[in-house]
């Protein structure tokens, strides 16, 4: 939302009043709504974007953006819920001997998530797990009481992939070939809106997200079938790729939208060399894999100084991009997070907050790499952890002579003596990945009316129909998957 300045004309007992020009001169205080919504007064700013929005010479794009900073706010209030009382009982579950003084330094700290909305202080609904993901002391309280436990990625699995990715290691050096060990999967998909959710006879529309053919990452990808039968199954240059399917609500019905494919996914292992990295020779193919893509990858001067302070001297481009592969991963530890589309700038989050989920990891470490002028892009879907899964977001990064090659600092340094397992998520990639997205903030095709309810990633679905959109909390959805043989 661009900066505007208003008039906030305040009665003594905060009711907006008609004025004479004199008293209105003693009673107007100047103030913007970027700053109401900063000190949480989040009700009042929602009133005052409500008066901007009656302004008729307001562009398409101003109005758009005035609408959806209310939609933000409204989202915010959907992950900040939890009160005092229900984070503390959580808390003592582990820590009985919590105390105020605990409190406060974990919110001084960021470890315990919480904002001010209109003058109540409530928390993130997940700050209170995310506390022993976050806080040292925490951190070391949760593995002791959960030793079998591993705080790995997002989906919580106990992860065993070294010796999968060894096997990539081998494999790929043995046969001299990058794209290995091949999964052939079967996936489906699907998303439901509960019965009286849209009124009868209204068209639904959904999207749900779909692979691109990627060769040597993705390949063989075959639709088996749809529900309804009949979609639009958007072009392999879309880079969020999406099948596309609508039908009419019927009463008292629940709505189900489902796609069931097979495809082949392969393991990847770049066998790098620092010695053989060079600096980059101009390539516009590239220029714009290096440069500020805002809102959420913007060279702030904030993240300047931390990108100075990593790096030092170091001019070789795969060992500048070791140390801000290190630095994410030792100093920004994996919790659950808000919803992307709630924060404004997702890189300056992670680094005030000093934590983040996979998404918001990536893009820090994406933004820090650009600022060294090594190319980064965005890259997601879901990774498979036989049994488990989750939604994931990774990237790839560029070095030359090597080319683009994938990284994942979530999954991060691996615990290992053999430098290439443990640095093989900085050009590697394990076998169990379903890519969705190869840019983040793409439209889909055909293209929604209204707003998304995941503006920057595309892994669940989105649903919308004339009356607007439908959020995360007003459907679900399911994704199942096998190995075959």
């Amino acid at each position: 939302m661009r900066k505007i300045t208003i008039l906030l004309i305040l009665a003594v007992t905060g009711v907006l009043v008609m004025c004479t020009t004199n008293e209105l001169a003693k009673q107007e205080e100047t103030i913007s709504i970027e700053a109401l919504i900063e000190q949480g007064d989040y009700s009042l700013a929602t009133e005052m974007i409500k008066k901007q929005l009656k302004n008729t010479e307001l562009s398409a794009e101003e109005r758009r953006s005035y609408l959806f900073e209310i939609e933000r706010l409204d989202r915010v209030r959907k992950d900040f819920k939890a009160t005092r009382d229900e984070v503390l009982s959580f808390i003592k579950e582990y820590c009985p001997q919590v105390t105020e003084a605990d409190m406060s330094r974990w919110e001084a700290s960021r470890a315990l998530e919480f904002k001010m909305i209109d003058g109540k202080k409530l928390y993130f609904n997940r700050a209170a797990r995310n506390l022993f993901r976050i806080d040292p002391e925490m951190i070391a309280l949760w593995n002791e009481l959960h030793p079998e436990d591993e705080i790995t990625s997002g989906s919580g699995a106990k992860l065993n992939l070294d010796v999968h990715n060894t096997e990539i290691i081998e494999t790929a050096i043995s046969t001299r070939s990058t794209h290995v060990i091949p999964k052939r999967l079967r996936i489906k998909q699907s998303v439901e809106i509960d019965a009286n959710t849209v009124p009868a006879g209204e068209l639904v529309k959904c999207w749900i997200p779909y692979p691109r053919h990627i060769p040597g990452r993705q390949e063989d990808i075959v639709l088996l079938k749809s529900m309804p039968m009949k979609h639009v199954l958007a072009p392999e240059e879309v880079l969020q790729r999406t099948i596309f399917m609508e039908a009419p609500s019927i009463a008292d019905e629940a709505l189900k939208f489902t796609v069931e494919y097979e495809m082949t996914n392969h393991g990847v292992f770049h066998n790098i060399n620092a010695d053989s990295v060079h600096q980059l020779n101009p390539d516009p193919d590239l220029a714009k894999y290096l440069v500020e893509d805002a809102p959420h990858i913007v060279f702030s001067p904030k993240l300047r100084e931390l990108s100075e302070r990593i790096v030092g001297d170091e001019k070789n481009p795969y060992l500048q991009a070791q140390l801000l592969f290190a630095w994410v991963d030792n100093n920004t530890p994996w919790a659950s997070a808000r919803e992307y589309s709630s924060i404004q700038c997702i890189p300056e989050y992670a680094y005030e907050n000093g934590h983040g989920d996979c998404g918001i990891q990536t893009l820090l470490f994406m933004t820090l790499c650009r600022m060294n002028g090594i190319p980064t892009r965005w890259q997601s879907g879901w990774e498979l952890q036989p049994p488990d899964d989750s939604m994931h977001d990774w990237g790839m990064i560029y070095f030359e002579p090597y080319g683009w090659v994938p990284m994942d600092v979530t999954y991060g340094l691996r615990k290992s003596d053999d430098p290439r397992l443990k640095w093989f998520y900085l050009g590697g990639m394990d076998s169990y990945r379903i890519i969705f997205n190869d840019a983040y903030s793409q439209p889909f095709y055909p293209e929604k009316t209204h707003f998304r309810s995941e503006t920057v990633d595309s892994q669940r679905g989105e649903i919308e129909w004339s009356g607007g959109n439908l959020y995360f909390d007003e459907w679900s959805w399911d994704f199942d998957w096998e190995v075959l043989e």
